[in-house]
């Protein structure tokens, strides 16, 4: 059966992750510019972009409670990089309204600015034993967690991939690079808790 994924296509990062997704079999990416769009698919991922432009946009286009009600489905969403800002409960020095499904707090480009974007390589035991490449631009850092949510991986003392029962959330962008193992890690969990 054909599992069907949203990417909000609101701004950022959207073709990247919709190819992503159409690499794995039995996957039907759609990319999502309305509310009601939401209704069909099982998993939604809000991707990296401008979390300020994109917070308004969500605003403008009536997506809050559209997004709200998808996690409340108990439907799987994974934020990436602004996304994961998006998601989460609190943002260090801001008080601006968040969809706060994520009980955790962010610092943001707390990896330093563009320039100091960078590229390594590490195991995230949980999605993979072989070494995946991890893209930060601009990255936020997850500062606190709450007993819920799970770390799936950390640099040292620095959180940067968190999970959730059905939330995802990622300083690091996995649809820039060639591997579709973070995005098959995401499926998974899409399929597991839709049967």
């Amino acid at each position: 059966m054909e599992t069907k994924i949203g990417v909000l296509a609101l701004q950022g990062g959207v073709a990247e992750h919709l190819n992503h997704l159409n690499q794995i079999e039995n996957v039907r990416a759609v990319a999502v510019k309305k509310p009601e769009e939401l209704n069909s698919c099982l998993g939604l991922i809000i991707p990296g972009g401008e979390s300020t432009t994109m917070r308004k946009l969500i605003k403008d286009y009536d997506f809050k409670k559209a997004i709200k009600d998808f996690n409340q489905q108990q439907k799987v969403i994974w934020g990436s990089c602004a996304g994961l800002i998006l998601l989460a409960a609190e943002i260090e020095g801001e008080n601006e309204e968040q969809l706060a499904l994520l009980d955790i707090k962010v610092k943001r480009n707390a990896f330093g600015s563009q320039l100091d974007s960078f590229i390594e390589k590490d195991i995230i035991p949980k999605v993979s034993t072989d070494p995946q490449e991890l893209v930060f631009i601009r990255a936020p850092l997850i500062t606190e967690v709450a007993e819920n949510v799970e770390i799936l991986y950390q640099k040292e003392d620095q959180i940067a991939a968190v999970e959730s029962e059905y939330i995802i959330a990622t300083s690091f962008h996995p649809e820039l690079t060639d591997s579709t193992i973070f995005h098959q890690y995401f499926i998974e969990k899409v399929k597991s808790l839709s049967n």
